[in-house]
Formats: C-alpha cells, structure tokens, sequence
C-alpha cells in the first residue's frame, strides 16, 4: 500500500518522545532492543524494525543493502517528521550507514554497534558455508546451547535476554526441529553484502562508533575505522568495550547512554 511501510516494525517508548532507528543484525530482530529501550532508554520512541527477510517482514528479493535502506527510507517517511537517530548492530550499522548516504535528509546521527562492513572476502565465505551447513537444531535445548557458546554467553548477555530471545525467535523447521525466523536465501546473500568495499556516511553526520574488543578477527576493521576518523573529523568519536559482539545485550546501559547523548 503506497505510503506505508511494509515491514514488521517493534515499537518502544513514548510515541512524542525522541525517535531512534534501531537496526539488528544479521539473522536477528527488531524486538532484540527491547530490554535497552524499555529499561535503559525510556524517553526515546524506538522505531525497531524487522528488517527484509528477517523475523515477521517480508523476505522479497533483491537482498542487498540499497533495497533495504530503501525499506527503512519508506519506514521514516511514513512515521517520523524529521531525521531521527540511527543505532546499527553489525549488519544494521552498514544498512544504517547506507541509509545516511541515500537518504542524509533523514539521518541526523550514527550509532555504529560493532558494525560489520567491508569485511574480509574469505571470513564471509567461511560463515556463510557454516550458516548452510547448520541452518537449524535438534530443539530448544540445543538451540540455547550454540547461543551461550557464542557472543551470547552467561558472562555476556543476561540469561534472562537470551531466554526471551529464544522465545521471540526461535521456530519450527521440518521434520521436528527448530531455527531461527529467518529466510535462508535472503540471509546468504546478506553474507556476501558484508564483503562489499566499505562505503562511509556523509561528512557532517555526528557518528558514534563501538568496536566489540573481544571480536576476532575483528568486524571493524582499522581501515574503516581510519577512514571514518579522516572522514568525519571531530564529529566522529570511537570507542573500544571488553565485550563480546551482542554490543546492545552485552552492554545496555553503556549503550543506551551513547545513543542518549546524540538525542
């Protein structure tokens, strides 16, 4: 329908409040921002969406960065009056960071989450394959293990996050197992946008960036994060936190009060 958004948005906070742009990551959800909006950032109208192929959005080719800065665009026209600020986890940094250059009119700040762009070629393809090897799981109980093995650990994310995570995302796939909501296809080729030659938002954009220390082989790059510092001058500002890549789960209040200060 022309002049509505055809994506599956999660809404926080008070509709006059502030608006901010929450954008999730590859294979996540709009609704992973819930506990940082509700607990640590109640002042801000948090617009999360689902993104293309991801959660309870449509998952219609093409499956690459401009059609989902184009999604968000439609989004912030249709519910927003003026530029809002971004916050981008990974995937979602580089949507948000192709939205800014797209769109600058809607964008007046970055929050760049341990934002993964212009990532090495051969990394990609290696989590790609493995992505296409292990699409799913046994059950719940497998499912929850492979998270707490990863950047979603107890000494990283509240168990009780990855419970309603789990809860949200989590969903039967064939023959009696469970995965995530998600659609495959459109996931693959998000993988090889990653590999893409970084592109960097428009010069006098106030742009925040977090790099996830414990990340290795790291999703910032110092390439990128060089030419953001050359590019961006004093409106750019870098941090290094000792955590995992769950930035916004890992670390929400510290989150929240970045996100806080550029409102």
């Amino acid at each position: 329908m022309t002049g509505v958004s055809s994506l599956h948005v999660h809404r926080f906070g008070p509709a006059d409040g502030p608006v901010v742009l929450a954008l999730h990551g590859l294979t996540g959800h709009g609704n992973r921002w819930e506990n940082l909006a509700t607990e640590h950032l109640p002042q801000a109208h948090v617009l999360a969406p689902d993104l293309r192929g991801h959660g309870r959005s449509p998952a219609l080719p093409p499956w690459d960065l401009e059609t989902i800065a184009e999604d968000l665009a439609e989004l912030l026209r249709t519910e927003t009056a003026g530029p809002v600020v971004v916050a981008g986890h990974s995937f979602g940094g580089a949507a948000g960071i192709h939205l800014a250059r797209r769109n600058p009119e809607l964008v007046r700040a970055l929050v760049l989450l341990d934002p993964a762009i212009g990532i090495d070629a051969k990394l990609i393809e290696q989590i790609a394959i493995a992505n296409l090897a292990s699409p799913d799981y046994t059950d719940l109980a497998e499912a929850r293990s492979d998270k707490q093995a990863s950047a979603w650990g107890p000494g990283e994310v509240d168990p009780a996050i990855l419970e309603r995570e789990l809860a949200e995302h989590l969903v039967p796939t064939e023959g009696g197992r469970v995965g995530w909501r998600i659609f495959q296809p459109a996931i693959t080729s998000y993988w090889g946008q990653l590999a893409r030659p970084f592109v960097l938002p428009p010069a006098d954009l106030p742009t925040v960036l977090v790099r996830a220390a414990k990340v290795q082989p790291p999703y910032v790059t110092a390439e990128f994060r060089a030419a953001l510092a050359e590019h961006l001058g004093d409106r750019f500002t870098a941090h290094d936190w000792d955590c995992d890549h769950m930035v916004a789960q890992a670390r929400p209040a510290e989150t929240a009060a970045l996100i806080a200060a550029v409102l």
